[in-house]
């Protein structure tokens, strides 16, 4: 029986290609490039965005 091969898309290094992130991870809304605002790896609309994603995984680290 032949075994199934999964190939996952590489870009010149080796690397596989990570996906671009499009949506707010607090609240979802689209990241438009003027209006972003990054921090440790992602990105949020605003400030006011990554502070409450923030808090809302120490409410759900308890």
């Amino acid at each position: 029986m032949a075994q199934e091969q999964t190939h996952t898309p590489v870009k010149g290094g080796g690397n596989p290609i990570q996906e671009k992130q499009t949506n707010c991870l607090a609240c979802n809304k689209p990241i438009k490039k003027i209006r972003r605002y990054y921090r440790d790896g992602k990105f949020y609309c605003t400030k006011r965005c990554w502070k409450n994603y923030l808090e809302k995984n120490k409410a759900e680290a308890k």
